[in-house]
């Protein structure tokens, strides 16, 4: 029977591998301050960063702050944000947002989880992102990478996002929770990737509960 888990010990050594293998990992989302970054991340959804990146880079320098977005329609929005999917659900949380943004914040970004969901298209996983990049707070957001190539590992067991979120604030030490999740980003970006991991140039395959179990076969 195959293990479904790794050993605390493990845990702590694959970590410790990603943390060598990915010492600068980061957002790749570009941003200057909150606001840009809590767009940026709705915009992500189901979309690559460096589509956003190419969207931004002209939407912030005309539409820097909430009241700027105010000033379009959604369809006129939609227009700008095309290119990163779902433009016209995305267009319509992102007014709805900066509406709540001016009216019940003064324009600003909310610095709690309880606030930030609140938000049209803010979900726990952009409330964590916003949360760690942005206000230095502890958090493990889990896209796509993170869930896949942590319950592929062994740093998780979970068939679903919460679940794995749960089972890595349990499993990571909380201090190094945000940069840990930048760490299985990258691994899922660059090396682990969805269709066809890269197995033979990844630095984990001793510590990789698919691969130990792959080689079995």
């Amino acid at each position: 029977m195959s293990r479904k888990r790794l050993t605390k010990k493990e845990m702590k050594e694959a970590l410790d591998i990603l943390q060598r293998t990915y010492p600068n990992a980061d957002t790749e989302l570009n941003f200057n301050n909150p606001f840009e970054l809590l767009i940026s991340t709705i915009l992500a959804a189901q979309c690559t960063d460096k589509r956003v990146n190419q969207v931004t880079e002209k939407l912030y320098k005309y539409f820097p702050k909430p009241q700027d977005f105010l000033q379009l329609t959604e369809e006129e929005l939609g227009e700008w944000v095309r290119s990163c999917g779902f433009y016209r659900n995305k267009s319509k949380n992102i007014l709805h947002t900066c509406r709540i943004l001016m009216e019940e914040h003064g324009g600003e970004v909310p610095d709690t989880r309880e606030e930030l969901e609140k938000l049209p298209g803010v979900g726990r996983k952009t409330a964590n992102v916003v949360l760690s990049n942005v206000f230095g707070q502890d958090a493990i957001a889990v896209d796509t990478h993170v869930f896949r190539v942590s319950n592929r590992i062994g740093l998780a067991n979970s068939d679903n996002v919460d679940a794995t979120e749960k089972d890595l604030m349990k499993n990571i030490p909380k201090e190094k929770w945000s940069e840990a999740h930048h760490w299985l980003i990258f691994h899922g970006r660059r090396i682990c990737k969805a269709r066809k991991p890269l197995c033979e140039e990844c630095p984990l395959t001793q510590h990789c509960l698919y691969y130990l179990n792959l080689i079995k076969k």
